[in-house]
């Protein structure tokens, strides 16, 4: 919590003549390579998918506590795909039906095409 910094502003959002005077706007900004807590491949991994410096808005609620828990919650939520490693795919062999039948598909085609040809005057 201490490595990420919190901002208040103005919202545009709900709140009427509220919204006017009130900083319910909260954007919550994680700097990447200044964190202590992420080790070199965790950091290089985020600042690779969404860059060095990770942020999250919220202005959805009239309160400024609950916009901190949405904005928040968003942070965490992006950090978290960020670090998520992809499964690699696994190569498989076609199988013998799907063969067979790009096979049939293909003879089914090149007759089709040479039923469209001229005839020739070979014979």
């Amino acid at each position: 919590m201490a490595e990420i910094e919190l901002r208040a502003s103005r919202s545009s959002g709900p709140g009427g003549q509220h919204a006017n005077v009130t900083e319910s706007k909260i954007e919550a900004i994680f700097d990447v390579f200044a964190s202590g807590s992420l080790d070199p491949v965790q950091k290089a991994r985020i600042s690779a998918k969404v860059g060095p410096r990770v942020t999250a808005v919220a202005q959805d609620a009239r309160s400024q506590a609950r916009n901190r828990e949405l904005a928040l919650e968003r942070l965490a939520r992006r950090i978290e795909e960020a670090l998520r490693v992809p499964r690699s795919r696994t190569k498989t062999k076609p199988t013998a039906g799907s063969k067979r039948r790009r096979l049939e598909t293909k003879r089914q085609r090149s007759e089709t095409k040479k039923g469209r040809r001229r005839p020739s005057d070979d014979g």
